[in-house]
């Protein structure tokens, strides 16, 4: 047996390594092998069923590229199989390896110690050109898979590319810069061309790109990232591009409404799978909302199928569905038909009676005195944690709400477990005289008690809390996620049961909505149990 039989002969070895080293950080996560091949098998029965049945790895003419290489795991997967795809055509191994790996697969190293890592795992060696390489042909040590220090572009202490902060990124030259050269030009065709030579046509683009970077904003403020490699992906106009990201796309995330907005509105979108539960799709990794893959084909224009996963299963059917029916991705496909039926009565909805963020203008750090003693019209503040108290003069915005009956909702719900079965915390109904600061949204404001109370129970309801977590992909509970909750008369008291006949739900509707929402304990917090609130 050559070197190179040998060396793919050691790959189907147990364990692999790729499944052993550890993940950079939660931000650069290595993509397990099994999940990887999931993804290569999605993109073979795409291909299959575009081509007459055709094997997409008996093509020696197709080039693959992932742009944001870390363990390497996608450009390996694609080159074993090609190797034994191509085994017909081109029966010497040592000539098919060196035809794979100089004209199939490219790659671009997210860092230096990534791109070592990536050639190790493609060419066997760090080293392209080195003496323990399967490759053949190349004129540098870099072969095809390219990785050079890249700056960021400052302009008002961010990068105009990739909105980094320049007070934690602009660094000395032995620390990575965490530039990525795939996002970080205006032109990423000549970007491509200069890095490999020629014009660079890929048909299949495949990766797992970096999540987010610090931002500067408060605290450990951080923008997402990954959508600006998907985006860029998508300028090179591939036959089929497919990325694995964090899912909160679907419904929320920090700056990414545009890039949800033109996902959805794509009919190239072919196909999505889901995994909702927590550390399910990558084991270990902690990523809020789950994540998804996703196969974007330049020939389709329809629906997309939706799959979920959970507990390693499908939950049903993949069923094809226009993804711009609406402004988010409804993950579960038991969910669309009780959406549409609840959607069919035409009524208005609580996001108009929601405020947004900082209601009374008042950040999460800010507290007041322990009692009300020598204050002149004191306010009770519900804040972080606790009760205190604020004259009425310290409050700057909305002061109108402060004598009104207001239901208060934390801004933050959720726990650390797998799953989450609350969605929102359980309501406090706040008497005239009183405000909150940020960690609380005013979920409405009314003239009585019994209004407010009746407000309370009904966002207590499981109905109502699944219709939040339609559009709830991580901890945080904003206005937004209220906007699929019906705004019904405050006169009389709502109940599920109330709920499921005056939408007509079904049995089997009903039992989904009670095998995802777990009830509330009987008791309301009231005004007085600030200081309980937070994680369940």
């Amino acid at each position: 047996m050559s070197e190179t039989q040998a060396s793919f002969a050691l790959r189907g070895r147990n364990p692999d390594v790729l499944m052993c080293i550890a993940n950079l950080s939660n931000d650069e996560v290595f993509t397990p092998p099994e999940f990887a091949n999931r993804m290569l098998d999605t993109l073979s029965e795409a291909w299959a069923a575009d081509h007459n049945g055709a094997n997409l790895w008996a093509d020696k003419t197709i080039k693959f590229f992932d742009p944001c290489a870390k363990s390497g795991v996608f450009l390996r997967e694609i080159t074993s199989r090609l190797t034994k795809g191509l085994a017909a055509e081109m029966p010497d191994v040592e000539e098919r390896v060196g035809h794979i790996l100089t004209k199939q697969v490219f790659g671009i190293g997210i860092t230096y110690l990534t791109s070592l890592l990536a050639r190790r795992s493609v060419y066997c060696s760090k080293h392209a050109k080195g003496k323990h390489s399967i490759a053949q042909g190349f004129a540098s040590d870099a072969g095809n898979i390219w990785f050079e220090r890249m700056e960021h572009t400052w302009a008002d202490g961010k990068c105009r590319f990739c909105g980094a902060s320049q007070k934690t990124f602009e660094r000395s030259e032995g620390l990575e810069t965490h530039a990525y050269a795939f996002i970080h030009t205006d032109d990423i065709k000549t970007r491509l061309a200069e890095l490999f030579g020629g014009d660079m046509q890929f048909d299949v683009i495949i990766g797992n790109p970096p999540y987010q970077l610090e931002d500067g904003g408060y605290g450990t403020s951080a923008a997402p990232i990954y959508h600006l490699f998907v985006e860029k992906a998508l300028e090179l106009d591939p036959r089929y591009a497919v990325f694995v990201t964090p899912s909160r796309w679907m419904a929320g995330g920090k700056g990414l409404d545009k890039y949800r907005e033109r996902m959805l509105c794509d009919k190239r979108m072919r196909s999505i799978v889901d995994y909702p539960k927590l550390y399910e799709g990558f084991p270990g990794v902690k990523i809020r909302g789950g994540i998804s893959y996703f196969l974007w084909d330049r020939e389709h224009n329809g629906p997309c199928t939706v799959q979920s996963i959970w507990d390693g299963q499908p939950t049903g059917p993949a069923i094809a569905r226009h993804l711009d029916e609406y402004d988010i991705l409804v993950r579960r496909n038991e969910a669309v038909p009780i959406l549409e039926k609840v959607k069919a009565k035409g009524e208005p909805t609580l996001d108009g009676r929601v405020s947004s963020q900082k209601p009374f203008g008042l950040r999460t750090f800010f507290h007041g005195k322990p009692d009300s003693d020598r204050l002149k019209n004191p306010v009770k503040l519900f804040g972080s944690q606790k009760v205190s108290w604020v004259a009425r003069s310290e409050i700057p915005t909305n002061t109108a709400w402060i004598d009104k009956w207001k239901v208060l909702m934390t801004r933050v719900q959720g726990t650390s477990a797998a799953i989450e079965t609350k969605f929102l915390s359980k309501p406090i109904i706040a008497e005239p005289g009183t405000a909150c600061t940020e960690s609380y949204i005013v979920a409405g404001i009314f003239e009585t008690e019994a209004e407010a109370k009746n407000y309370a129970g009904y966002l207590r309801t499981r109905f109502a809390r699944f219709l939040v977590s339609l559009r709830k992909s991580t901890q945080d509970a904003p206005k937004h996620v209220y906007a699929f909750i019906p705004d019904l008369p405050l006169d009389r008291e709502w109940t599920d049961a109330k709920l499921y006949k005056r939408y007509g739900l079904t049995e089997a509707e009903i039992a989904f909505i009670e095998s995802q929402v777990a009830e509330h304990d009987s008791e309301l917090f009231d005004e007085g149990a600030a200081d309980e609130v937070g994680d369940e």
